[in-house]
């Protein structure tokens, strides 16, 4: 099982923003790889550190990682810290540290030379209350950067092939030396040598590619999900980018979704009030038949269980709350009118609530209880 980003930071659940960035340097200034050389468990500890502070500094993940946990990134969603590599780290959190180790925490463990990685891309995905019920996998056409086949590479003359250009100064207080990433090659080392006349300066063409991506049960409205490498290329053969998924849930007709229950508002008549009946209603798992007892008063709630949701922390599945409505004709023929003129003073017709219905507020308190 995976530890809890805020014991990994050592934080409160309620750490602002500041706290959150103030923990994670400190973190990684501990376990940094250069003060901690061939020491694999302080190269762990350097990059669960980097995979809890990607996840709490963005507010939206955050969000997300507070009511799901970490399954709010399964399938492909969030950090993905076991792939990320350290080159990774170094190039998302070097504005972080500043001038520390050498000035130069931009890339690789010596901060010289790093991989670059591709721009991510986004896409917004429709999922039908079904789909969501069920988990779907789906085949999505994305435009995206690609290496046009016969682009070629050769060492950047200005930083040498090392990635930063290192300038020395003399100060007052001595020589003075500072590291940068290198402007020409954006610290890869490398420059376009030769590439197709239809690609762009960096050598890339805008493909069509179709993405299959698995969705899993369970989803809500506002979630992202994450494809790894399916975003644009990089240049200098880098890491591509990754695929954002943000799910939206289209309106059900019929069913009304809250958390991982669903609602359904069932109207049946007088008399199948009254002799009782069995009505066929839909669910997200196919059609049902359930049983009205005679004497059904309206605004009975009756409780489909595992009928809903599934959790999308595997928590089991929601139920399906059937919402009894008792439909009151608007007109009514001669005949009709004098049958209720006649009941109107029976015994059986005059309102005698008994102590097992409920009122309005108790259902609603059963309801979420």
């Amino acid at each position: 099982m995976k530890e809890d980003y805020y014991e990994i930071l050592e934080i409160s659940k309620s750490a602002s923003a500041a706290e959150i960035k103030k923990a994670y340097r400190k973190k990684a200034l501990q376990y940094h790889p250069d003060k901690n050389p061939g020491d694999h468990e302080a190269e762990a500890m350097f990059k669960k550190a980097a995979e809890a502070y990607e996840v709490l500094s963005d507010p939206n993940k955050r969000s997300r990682y507070d009511q799901f946990g970490h399954r709010a990134f399964d399938g492909g969603g969030g950090f993905g810290g076991g792939g990320m590599n350290m080159d990774d780290i170094f190039s998302q959190f070097g504005d972080i540290f500043g001038g520390a180790f050498g000035g130069g925490f931009g890339g690789g463990f010596g901060g010289g030379r790093r991989t670059l990685k591709g721009s991510n891309l986004r896409i917004r995905v429709q999922l039908t209350l079904e789909e969501i019920a069920n988990g779907v996998e789906k085949k999505i056409k994305v435009k995206r950067k690609k290496l046009a086949q016969g682009t070629t590479y050769k060492t950047c003359s200005t930083c040498n092939g090392q990635g930063q250009v290192t300038r020395i100064q003399n100060t007052i207080l001595g020589r003075m030396q500072t590291s940068a990433t290198c402007s020409a090659c954006g610290g890869s080392g490398q420059i376009v040598d030769s590439k197709p006349a239809n690609a762009d300066a960096e050598g890339m063409l805008v493909t069509e590619e179709t993405v299959s991506i698995k969705i899993p049960a369970g989803v809500v409205d506002g979630m992202q999900l994450k494809v790894s490498g399916k975003g644009n290329d990089a240049p200098g053969n880098g890491i591509p980018g990754d695929l954002l998924v943000a799910i939206e849930e289209k309106p059900h007709d019929i069913l009304q979704r809250e958390g991982d229950n669903l609602h359904y508002d069932l109207y049946i008549s007088f008399s199948e009030a009254a002799l009782g009946t069995s009505k066929e209603i839909e669910t997200v798992t196919g059609k049902v038949r359930i049983k009205i007892d005679s004497g059904t008063q309206s605004g009975k709630i009756l409780r489909l269980r595992n009928k809903g949701i599934p959790s999308i922390n595997g928590y089991g599945t929601g139920d399906l709350l059937v919402h009894i409505n008792v439909w009151t004709p608007k007109s009514l023929s001669k005949e009709q009118k004098d049958f209720f003129e006649k009941m109107s003073d029976d015994a059986h017709f005059q309102p005698r609530p008994e102590k097992e219905d409920k009122s309005f507020f108790e259902k609603v308190k059963d309801m979420f209880s």
